[in-house]
């Protein structure tokens, strides 16, 4: 098995680039000088698996390759111990309690979460801390957050104390739960979640998540051993969730970790630097003690560099503060264009679940509109029976560059409010495709952003995956076009009935509602205080600064 993972790279990793910081944050420009986390690390071999079913797989794979005196570290916004990983299984609770029957150290974080009728969690988490800790793992329900927040990374670490150059993980945007196990046919997973009724009995649902591998694994284990080790209770925020937890018989304390190993050696062209949010909480988190903001300080740094092409995937894309930024750009560079990629419609069906995200969407999308008319293109997707998908992807790709893949949103809430982590990754391989430089600045486009974007336009057009029909794709104009070529055939395809051969393609113009004003004056304000808090300083929210 060990040649299931042997990478091509390995001992031959002489690849770097000398233009790091100019993508990537410093360690200064990260702003939290109490963690230990490197600015970034270099030589690291990363892959993004498109949808939850290679997700799982992958993870069910290395997982088994556990063995005695290895770890397990885990992160979750939710977790269904019943979610089979594969047709049959075996479910999250017997991945994980198996691999602790056979000596793996098994440590989970969990967002505690509210209430199952406020369409969040609390049962399915508190099921999945009860099955592992059955099983003989460990996982605590962290309700460390600021009021209304949540925990909301999806990390999954592997070390092997025998043999690092196997270590693993995975960041990015899937949960371990119902609703997540779907692929590029999006017909959604047979353990489907309660949604909206635009999205059917199984809601398709489209996500991104990375396989990570050299010493990155090494950063992404202190991730986890930070939040671990923080001496603040995990039950601090919630006094009545710490008494229902202790009638229960929770766990509310981890026992100490094991010691942390070496990182594991360098195997690939990429660099990776791990972008995190945490609030300023009371008591403070020692390793963060005023909060972190990277992630939305790495996004800024990255898309004030854009030139040609900003292509985004997100469930909400709302905020105005994070629509500045990119109008911004577009303001700055007449020959920038913003692709953005989002659900046609909220995940929950009611009047203040959809039209306080409704009043959020309208208004960065029409600052972005403003900034760069013409040259902001938003779309949604079906899949091929016209049910639309549910786009929880976290991805950004700029000028073919540098890339990024997490579980953070384009909102405020995400970039300031709830605790998220991202990996960004800016390969030393130039692409040989033309353009070989989009952005004509002699960055040079790089092969795994230019893969990523063009893996995800494949599936959207229904291309074939081995790129033999990607000659519109490469260059960033040709790429617009085809996009809106494709939406407008298939809207047109739509409005005239649907009749005759359905056109290729799942992509629809997407186009945001805009309220009256009598439902935007009791939205916003659900919108702003609910939807998308702000969870920054008061002298970072006057000066509009992350």
């Amino acid at each position: 098995m060990a040649a299931v993972l042997a990478s091509p790279w390995a001992g031959r990793c002489d690849h770097r680039v000398d233009d790091v910081e100019r993508w990537l944050l410093t360690a200064e420009e990260r702003g939290n000088p109490a963690t230990s986390l490197p600015a970034y690390t270099e030589g690291n071999l990363v892959e993004a698996l498109v949808h939850g079913v290679p997700y799982f797989d992958r993870l069910v794979e290395c997982v088994e390759r556990l063995d005695a005196g290895d770890h397990l570290f885990f992160t979750d916004w939710r977790g269904d111990p019943d979610e089979q990983l594969r047709p049959g299984g075996p479910t999250v609770a017997r991945l994980f309690t198996d691999a602790v029957r056979r000596g793996v150290c098994v440590r989970g974080l969990v967002w505690r979460s509210h209430v199952d009728w406020m369409s969040f969690s609390a049962d399915e988490n508190r099921a999945l801390d009860d099955e592992v800790e059955h099983g003989g793992g460990e996982v605590i329900l962290d309700q460390r957050v600021r009021r209304g927040g949540s925990h909301h990374q999806k990390l999954v670490v592997l070390r092997h104390d025998q043999d690092a150059t196997q270590d693993v993980a995975f960041v990015g945007g899937i949960d371990l739960c119902h609703g997540r196990r779907d692929d590029a046919e999006h017909r959604g997973d047979p353990q489907p979640l309660a949604m909206s009724v635009a999205y059917g009995e199984t809601p398709p649902w489209h996500d991104v998540q990375l396989m990570l591998r050299g010493p990155t694994v090494g950063v992404l284990d202190t991730v986890f051993r930070e939040r671990w080790d923080d001496p603040t209770n995990a039950d601090s925020g919630n006094p009545i969730a710490w008494v229902l937890d202790r009638l229960r018989g929770a766990r509310l304390k981890g026992d100490p970790l094991p010691p942390q190993l070496p990182p594991p050696p360098p195997c690939g062209p990429h660099v990776v630097q791990n972008l995190r949010t945490y609030p300023a909480i009371r008591p403070p988190y020692d390793f963060a003690p005023h909060g972190e903001r990277s992630v939305a300080r790495g996004y800024s740094k990255a898309i004030e560099r854009a030139r040609r092409l900003v292509y985004l995937e997100d469930q909400y894309m709302w905020s105005a503060d994070i629509a500045r930024l990119f109008a911004r750009a577009l303001a700055d560079n007449p020959g920038l264009h913003l692709v953005v990629v989002v659900p046609r419609v909220p995940d929950q069906d009611g009047a203040v679940a959809e039209r306080s995200q409704y009043v959020g969407r309208w208004q960065a999308l029409e600052m972005c509109r403003r900034a760069g008319s013409g040259r902001v293109h938003v779309f949604d997707v079906e899949n091929h029976e016209g049910t639309p998908v549910y786009v929880h992807a976290k991805v950004c790709v700029v000028d073919d560059v540098w890339a990024s893949v997490g579980s953070d949103n384009f909102n405020r809430r995400s970039w300031t409010h709830d605790s998220e982590l991202s990996s960004a990754v800016l390969d030393t391989t130039r692409d040989p495709r033309e353009p070989r430089d989009p952005a004509g600045t002699g960055d040079g486009a790089r092969t795994f952003a230019r893969d990523l974007r063009l893996e995800l336009a494949r599936e959207h057009l229904d291309r074939a995956a081995d790129g033999s029909e990607d000659d519109d794709l490469v260059d960033p104009e040709a790429f617009v076009r085809t996009l809106e070529s494709s939406a407008a055939e298939l809207d047109a395809w739509h409005a005239g009935g649907r009749r005759g051969p359905r056109p290729r393609g799942r992509l629809r113009e997407h186009s945001p509602r805009r309220l009256s004003l009598p439902t935007r004056l009791w939205a916003t304000p659900v919108y702003r205080l609910v939807d998308d808090p702000d969870g920054r300083p008061w002298r970072m929210r006057l000066a509009r600064e992350f």
